[in-house]
Formats: structure tokens, C-alpha cells, sequence
């Protein structure tokens, strides 16, 4: 069985129904990469400064073992690592003696790497790999680092969602607890109250009327209570209130990350499917549409064009092009410095435009085939040498490009000036398209 891609394996995660599910799926990948290396997941508790709850992938499913070990039986130096997240840290000393602490399989002459897993800016689990040493390749770490990527995109999006659920169930729990307490006094007031009033009743001789005066300052009492209880219980449903106003605010941000993850897995797949494509060593011109169809379909835009360095000095010719208007040909010359794209090859810096009057020179405003008055320009560099630039504009349903797309962009960037130079994708591309002035 074929290794699966990143894209399958960012599908995998994705679809994940808990984070045991998520451990099983990034175990399989590791497997794929290394079959004598070993994963587990720990869960740390911030509280306890302890590591819980080992979850290690196995044929019937990651099931949780409980597990208490202490954070601070770790190095110094790897606990600061492990705490900042985001890259692998090895435990150098007495890594056999921490594996077995942890309960992870015994391997002979093997490494422990330990990486962090934050979330909502705290630390909240650790991966594990024991992996045996070896004497050729690389370590299995650094060809597993995109996968746990991966992983951390998920492991994200699940502890969000578990921690909503725990505050829902909380929420319920407190909600419920108030209402029997309030019923519960409500009924003691409420046999108070006929008490004082059969007491009332009670008028045979003039010896009772102290007693029918201390029945109603009774009374007067228990009316109190019930209201100052009426006041309190209010200033908890108020609390309530708030509590899940913050949780539905949660869910937002949740569904806001999830819309995040389909984005980064979309850029996943079109990435590893371009590079498929340039393995092939393919027709520039195939190569050249697959780079417009990686913009198009990651941007969600109708109109990309692809601009690669000429051989005459400072210029640029336009290589590709999907949706621009009918009189613009391939193999146009734009000068370095000129116009928006010159500009931006010039600069070497992203243009991101929300609003076309911003940009008044720019030739997509003077076409019909420009209608979502917003497009984003960004260079393309490999080695600090130029190597072209690329304009996406037209979002689907005139929607708007964003600074967050800018981060997207820079991925793409760096991508597509890589492919075009490893395929020499200028040099090649330009005798097909002409030499229009």
C-alpha cells in the first residue's frame, strides 16, 4: 500500500471524530515513515503540573491509559522546549530511563523526542516518538514534522470542541443545581407562610395576640428571605446568561477555526498535487496552468495571471493567464517598477488592494472582466533572485481578499517560485507563448 499524501492525511485528520480518533490516523502515517518508531499522547494537566491520560495508536483504537507523571521530572532545558511548542525537542540524557517513565515500548538504542501541543496559549498535551537509531538517513522526526503539523490543526479544532462541550455540561449542571435549590426554598417559604397564617387564625383569647404579633414579624421575615433569594437567584441567572453567551461566542470561534482547517487542507492538496504534476517533468504549459489552477482554486478566484522574469533587464512577460480580458495576450512585456505588478517586483513585497481606488493605475480597472473592485499581488522569489509575480482577483461572489489571505499567499509564493525554477519554467515557457511587445 502507497505512503498516503498530505492531502489524504489532512482529509484523515479532518474527519476524525475525537482526538483518539486523530492519534490513530497520525500513528498510521508514522508507521508508513518508520515501522520500529513508537507514538503516544499525554495530556498535561496545567493544575497538577502532571502528565495524564497516555494515548498510544494500537489495532483496536488509541485508548486512553491513566498515567501521572510529573512535568517537572523533564530537563529544564526540554520543558522549556516542550512548553513553546512547535518543533520536536530530543531528550538527550537518560532518554531510555524517561521512555520507560512514560510508559512507551522499550527499543533498543533508540531516541525520545518530545513536542508540545498548545491550546488557547497554554500548553495542554505532549506528543512522544521513540525512534531506533540509525546510521544512514534522516531522523524520522524531521520527515513526521509536516504530518504533526497536521495533527496540531486537529488537536486544535477537537480540544476546542471538547472544551465547549464541558462547558455546556457544566452550565446545564449549574443551571440545575440553582432551579432545585430555588424550588426547594420556595416550598419551605411557602409552608412558612400557611403556617403563619393558620397561626393567625388563631384568635380565642387575648393571650394570643402576642403570638399573632410574632407570626407576622415572621412572616415579614420569610417575605424578605424570599426576596433577597429572588435577588440572588436573578444575579446567578444573569451569570448564566453570560457564561453562554461566552460559550456560543466559542462555538463561533470554532466554526471560524474549522473554516481555517478546510483552508489549509485545500492548500495542502492542491500543493502536493502540483508537485505531483512537476515530477513528472510535464509541458511548461501543462506546468503553467496546474501553478494558475494551485492560485485559482486555493484564492477561490476567477482571474489569476502568471508573470515570469524575461530575458531582457528589469522585465517581466506574461506567461499565463485565466480569466483577464480578451485584448491582453501572452507574452505581454510589463517593466520592473511600472504599474502594480512592475511595483510589486520591484519591492518584493504582497499588495493586497480592498478597494480598486487604491489603486487607480493598475490595467485590471480599465476592463469589464474586473468586478470585485479587490485583488491581491504578490512576487515570486526563490534565492533572493526574482523570478515573476502573480495577480488574483474576481473572488467567487464578489467577495473581498483579506490579510489573512496574505499568509496563504506567501505559502503559495514560495511554492510556485520554487516549481518554476527547479523546472527552468521562464527560460522554457516563453518561446510558446511568443514575444509580444
Amino acid at each position: 500500500m502507497a505512503p498516503r499524501t498530505l492531502a489524504q492525511l489532512a482529509h484523515a485528520l479532518a474527519v476524525a471524530p475525537d482526538i483518539p480518533g486523530a492519534i490513530a490516523v497520525l500513528g498510521e502515517a508514522l508507521v508508513e515513515l518508520d515501522r520500529g518508531a513508537h507514538l503516544a499522547l499525554f495530556r498535561f494537566d496545567p493544575r497538577r503540573n502532571l502528565l495524564t491520560d497516555r494515548l498510544a495508536p494500537a489495532a483496536g483504537g488509541a485508548r486512553p491509559v491513566p498515567l501521572e507523571v510529573a512535568f517537572d521530572q523533564l530537563p529544564s532545558n526540554v520543558r522549556l522546549a516542550v512548553a513553546a511548542g512547535a518543533a520536536f525537542v530530543d531528550v538527550v540524557e537518560r532518554a531510555a530511563d524517561f521512555a520507560r517513565l512514560l510508559g512507551m515500548p522499550p527499543v533498543e538504542a533508540a531516541t525520545l523526542a518530545l513536542r508540545g501541543l498548545r491550546f488557547d496559549g497554554e500548553l495542554a498535551g505532549v506528543l512522544a516518538v521513540v525512534e531506533p537509531r540509525k546510521f544512514f538517513g534522516g531522523r524520522t522526526t524531521e520527515k513526521f514534522a509536516p504530518a504533526v503539523a497536521l495533527f496540531d490543526l486537529a488537536w486544535a479544532r477537537l480540544a476546542e470542541r471538547d472544551a465547549r462541550r464541558e462547558a455546556v455540561q457544566v452550565l446545564e449542571t449549574v443551571t440545575q443545581r440553582i432551579h432545585g435549590e430555588y424550588d426547594r426554598k420556595l416550598g419551605e417559604l411557602e409552608a412558612r407562610m400557611a403556617a403563619a397564617v393558620n397561626a393567625a387564625q388563631v384568635q380565642g383569647d387575648p393571650g394570643d395576640r402576642a403570638r399573632l404579633v410574632a407570626v407576622e414579624r415572621e412572616a415579614a421575615r420569610n417575605e424578605e428571605e424570599a426576596r433577597r433569594f429572588r435577588r440572588r437567584t436573578e444575579d446567578l441567572q444573569r451569570q448564566l446568561e453570560a457564561a453562554l453567551g461566552q460559550t456560543e461566542q466559542a462555538h463561533i470561534e470554532l466554526h471560524r477555526l474549522g473554516e481555517e482547517l478546510r483552508d489549509r487542507e485545500r492548500t495542502v492538496y492542491l500543493i502536493d498535487r502540483v508537485l505531483s504534476v512537476d515530477a513528472g517533468d510535464p509541458d511548461p504549459r501543462r506546468l503553467a496552468h496546474e501553478l494558475l489552477t494551485l492560485v485559482g482554486e486555493d484564492m477561490q478566484a476567477q482571474r489569476v495571471s502568471l508573470m515570469l522574469r524575461a530575458p531582457e533587464p528589469r522585465m517581466l512577460y506574461l506567461a499565463a493567464a485565466r480569466g483577464v480580458a480578451r485584448d491582453v495576450r501572452e507574452g505581454h512585456r510589463v517593466a520592473v517598477g511600472q504599474g502594480v505588478a512592475g511595483k510589486v517586483a520591484a519591492t518584493r513585497q504582497s499588495l493586497l488592494v480592498t478597494d480598486a481606488t487604491q489603486a487607480t493605475q493598475h490595467p485590471l480597472l480599465r476592463d469589464e472582466y474586473f468586478t470585485s473592485g479587490s485583488f491581491i499581488c504578490f512576487p515570486l522569489v526563490y534565492r533572493d533572485e526574482l523570478v515573476g509575480v502573480v495577480n488574483v482577483a474576481n473572488r467567487n461572489q464578489q467577495g473581498i481578499f483579506t490579510e489573512g489571505d496574505l499568509d496563504r499567499v506567501r505559502l503559495l509564493g514560495l511554492v510556485i517560485a520554487l516549481v518554476a525554477t527547479q523546472a527552468r519554467l521562464p527560460e522554457r515557457l516563453l518561446p510558446l507563448v511568443g514575444a509580444a511587445a
